[in-house]
Parts: C-alpha cells; sequence; structure tokens
C-alpha cells in the first residue's frame, strides 16, 4: 500500500483531514481486520461523536467510509474494522492489504449515527460487521455512566470484536447465532424496555429493516428508532419522484431504482461526482422546496435535518416532488 510519502494527493472526500500512519493490523475474524491509524507525530486526534465513521482514501482514487469503534472521547488513535468483500470494487481488499508504517489519508470524523442524549438507556443490536458503530456507542455509554444492552448477531467463528463486547458489556450483552434465537432475545427485549429507551440497529438493510419493523409493531415511535446501513451500495430502489429544476425550467421524472444524478445526467445536466456512494460530497445540490431523503454518509446530522442541500447521487426525496436551485 502506500507509504510514509504519500505518492498520491488527497481526494476531495478527504482533503483536509488528515494523514495517518497505521500502528497496527489484527484479525478479528477470517474475513475482518482491525486496523489502528495515529498521528505520525503522536499528536492527539479529533474526538467524535460515537458512531462516526472515517472516509479512508485506500489506493489512488478510490474511497470508503468505515465506522471508528472507540468512544470518541480524546482518542490517541482511531481503530477501524474492515470486512473482506470479495466481490467489491476493491477496496475493502486494499485496506486488508494494509500493514503497520503504511500511511493513508483520512478525512475527519463524520457523524450519520449519533447517540440520543435524552436516552436513559440504549437498547443497541447489531448483526455481523454492524458492530463496529454499535461497539462505539456501548463505549461511550459506558465512558458516560448511562446504560447500554447488546444483542449481537453473527454466525459461529464469525463474530468481531466479541471479547471486547464481553468485557465491557458483560451480563448485558446477548449473543445469538440463529434466527429463532434472535426473534426471541429481540421480542423479550423490545417489550421490556421503558419509555426513555432509544433503539439502534445496524447490519444488513433486511435484518435492520425487520428489527424496526418489528419495534413499530410493538409500538415504538420512530423518534426512538435510529439506523445505519453499511452504505450507498445496500440501499433499496426507492420510490418515484419528480424533480423540478427552478434556474433550468426542467421538470424531471426521477424513477425507483434510477439515481438523481443519473437522471440529471440523461437530461444533460452536468454534475460534479467522483464516487458517486454519497461519501465524497462532490455531487451537493441546494435544495429549494421538498424534504430530502438523505442517504449519503457525508452530510452532518445537523446538515441533514437543515435539508437545504442533498448529495444527488445517493440521495432521493421523501415528498412527491422536490424542487433544486439548478
Amino acid at each position: 500500500m502506500t507509504v510514509a510519502a504519500l505518492p498520491i494527493s488527497p481526494h476531495p472526500a478527504v482533503d483536509g483531514g488528515l494523514q495517518l500512519e497505521v500502528t497496527n493490523v489484527s484479525p478479528q475474524t477470517d474475513s475482518i481486520v482491525s486496523i489502528t491509524l495515529a498521528d505520525p507525530s503522536g499528536r492527539k486526534l479529533p474526538s467524535y461523536v460515537p458512531g462516526s465513521h472515517l472516509v479512508v482514501q485506500y489506493g489512488g482514487e478510490g474511497v470508503n467510509a468505515y465506522s471508528l469503534t472507540g468512544s470518541g472521547n480524546d482518542p490517541s488513535e482511531y481503530t477501524i474494522s474492515v470486512l473482506r468483500v470479495e466481490e467489491g470494487a476493491g477496496g475493502s481488499m486494499a485496506m486488508h492489504r494494509l500493514t503497520a508504517g503504511d500511511h493513508v489519508y483520512v478525512s475527519r470524523p463524520r457523524s450519520a449515527f449519533a447517540p440520543a442524549s435524552t436516552a436513559t438507556h440504549h437498547l443497541l443490536v447489531a448483526a455481523g460487521i454492524g458492530i463496529t458503530p454499535v461497539l462505539s456507542h456501548a463505549r461511550a455509554a459506558a465512558d458516560h455512566g448511562t446504560t447500554s444492552s447488546l444483542i449481537y448477531v453473527y454466525r459461529p467463528g464469525a463474530g468481531a470484536h466479541v471479547d471486547e463486547a464481553r468485557e465491557l458489556l458483560g451480563p448485558a450483552l446477548t449473543e445469538c447465532s440463529n434466527r429463532d434465537s434472535f426473534q426471541t432475545v429481540l421480542t423479550e427485549q423490545l417489550t421490556a424496555q421503558g419509555v426513555g429507551t432509544h433503539l439502534y440497529v445496524c447490519g444488513p438493510i433486511p435484518f435492520m429493516d425487520a428489527v424496526l419493523d418489528h419495534a413499530r409493531e410493538l409500538g415504538w415511535p420512530s423518534a426512538r428508532l435510529h439506523s445505519e446501513a453499511f452504505g450507498a451500495a445496500e440501499l433499496d430502489e426507492g420510490e418515484p419522484f419528480m424533480v423540478n429544476l427552478v434556474r433550468s425550467g426542467l421538470r424531471l421524472e426521477v424513477p425507483a431504482g434510477v439515481s438523481l444524478l443519473d437522471t440529471l445526467e440523461k437530461a444533460g445536466k452536468s454534475v460534479p461526482n467522483m464516487c458517486r456512494k454519497g461519501i465524497c460530497g462532490e455531487c451537493v445540490l441546494p435544495v429549494l422546496r421538498g424534504v430530502p431523503q438523505h442517504r449519503d454518509l457525508y452530510l452532518t446530522d445537523q446538515e441533514k435535518a437543515e435539508n437545504t442541500t442533498m448529495m444527488c447521487c445517493v440521495s432521493r426525496s421523501e415528498d412527491p416532488e422536490l424542487e433544486l436551485d439548478l
């Protein structure tokens, strides 16, 4: 991989971020490695909100986002865990080739899955590599003196950070290795929680949808439900919507399964873009009217709540119609 004097320039997604040194690479499972990053000069790193991620440049132009597993409190190092995806775009394979002493560019941490400050208890649910941001939540809860419990679903022998979770949570950790046991545990814990509990789930899209749907069926309000997908590649097709381009005088239909960016390009509109995965921030567009369905990993929670910008490569519309300053 890259070495101390990087021969490449930072990708726009990490420009203005940090150049860090790999200090440790350790296997979690046969397909997951943990990678520890630190400042080469030994300086402290920026703190972050639990559940945050880094965008990591893994080659000349490739970038991907990985969840931080620490609490975020005054860190001297960042640790991420990466699942090797053989049929992917190559990012995970490149990350698995990193060794101690390599240098990488990373963004500053960004929050896409922050804990609710008003929660009296945090019920955490993770499947597979989805343990990474959830472990960050558990560490932060322990640091701040709040309570958390974790249901962790993984195939036998394929669980990452299991020993850490056991030490951190003790009896508040429930491990499940099959669907039936998980459904039983999930129902029991969803029905036993107090009104101040918030639910956080991370894992494959169908898994998260099933957990959230079950919670809603049991009366959990949406404000107490939080989730994070692995990335844009796993996003569903979404609903069709119309987009009005105010300055261009165009009205376009964005079909299900077609991105807003693709629709704009087909109509002859040139929009700067690079990653097309909601990571780099290049394709940001101003929103004049309507509520975007934010599905990117670039905007902060506050920026998403303001609904004044959107990433057109992955984000869609909550409303039947969206109006853009384009």
